[in-house]
């Protein structure tokens, strides 16, 4: 359906899909904050399981319609590309928070465990690349492993939110989750809910149109589906985290902003295990290239920048941002570069 049409036409369409999400994202920061609140649930986790989840639905729409088409690499590369991306809109979020360094202002151990979390789920597929390709009916069982340890990890990072071991040094610029004085902890959830979930439909049929317009641009002009996945679907679909990240650093959440890139990626790393059902061609895992190996090392590598700046917690760094902000920004710059390179 979309393989015939004209080119403007293309690009209109994938614009007007990427601006509908970015609209219904900015609610959605909204209706997360309030269910936030009124289930005492916390910004952090909010933000990891509600949040990021749900701006990741338009994202898992485009790597599953890939996978079940046969497209390992696009699949892949939008999923790790994904990640990528938003984890530099913290370093963007970063420029823009004034008062101090966002992973310092922003403590919350919830978000570290995330972070780990994060890394393990990043390394099964690596692992899965390397070792044998073994499958049952066509699944690898890293998808099994990867499932249920991000099942595990959101019940572990739950206990940390709610009793953690230990608590970050309080300084003036330490900001604190708390519900906001207009959000009634005690009002019903049923209606922000409800709207939630409508929103969240409305993203995922997007990245539905978005999956089919990336297609339409890998046949039509031959480009790589790795670079098209990494650089042009995953960032479209990326966007809502941009702008509820943007959104709720403007509100003062500075706990769900970082909890929903953080949780966001790490819901991104399901994309791998339901493209891999999706894929019925055998292992997705070893039908894709060294570039999409090299997205998922570069996706490691920010993870790992990300984590250490929330443990060092620099007040201010280079043009009052964090140290972390600045080599994130580096390193997704070289990223890109390799693969305009390599294409």
């Amino acid at each position: 359906m979309f393989a015939e049409l004209p080119l403007a036409v293309l690009l209109l369409i994938f614009a007007a899909a990427g601006a509908v999400v970015v609209l219904v994202s900015i609610r959605a920061t909204h209706m997360a904050d309030l269910i936030a609140d009124r289930t005492r649930m916390g910004e952090a986790m909010a933000g990891a399981v509600i949040l990021g989840g749900a701006t990741s639905l338009s994202g898992i729409v485009v790597s599953v319609t890939g996978a079940a088409g046969g497209d390992a690499s696009f699949a892949v590369s939008n999923a790790v590309g994904g990640i990528a991306a938003q984890t530099v809109f913290l370093a963007v979020a970063d420029l823009l928070y004034k008062r101090a360094n966002l992973e310092h202002a922003a403590a919350e151990p919830a978000n570290l465990f995330q972070a780990v979390l994060l890394m393990i789920l990043l390394s099964l597929p690596v692992a899965a690349m390397a070792g044998p390709d073994l499958t049952l009916w066509a699944v690898h069982p890293v998808s099994v492993v990867m499932f249920f340890a991000y099942i595990a990890g959101l019940r572990l990072s739950a206990a940390v939110g709610e009793q953690p071991m230990w608590r970050p040094v309080e300084t003036p610029e330490t900001r604190h989750d708390e519900p906001e004085p207009e959000n009634d902890p005690d009002a019903p959830v049923t209606r922000p809910a409800l709207i939630f979930a409508g929103l969240v439909v409305v993203m995922g049929l997007c990245g539905w149109v978005i999956s089919q317009v990336g297609g339409a641009f890998i046949t039509r002009f031959g480009l790589s589906s790795s670079m098209v996945g990494s650089l042009m679907t995953a960032v479209v679909t990326s966007l809502p985290e941009l702008v509820t990240t943007l959104v709720a650093v403007r509100k003062g959440a500075l706990q769900l902003a970082v909890g929903g890139i953080i949780g966001g990626n790490t819901f991104d790393t399901l994309f791998l295990v339901f493209s891999d059902v999706a894929y019925r061609e055998g292992s997705l895992y070893q039908a894709i290239g060294p570039t999409d190996l090299y997205w998922l090392a570069t996706g490691m590598l920010m993870t790992a920048i990300l984590l250490g700046g929330l443990i060092l917690r620099q007040r201010e760094g280079p043009a009052r941002i964090g140290i972390e902000s600045v080599l994130l920004m580096a390193v997704y710059a070289s990223a890109v570069g390799v693969e305009l390179f390599a294409a």
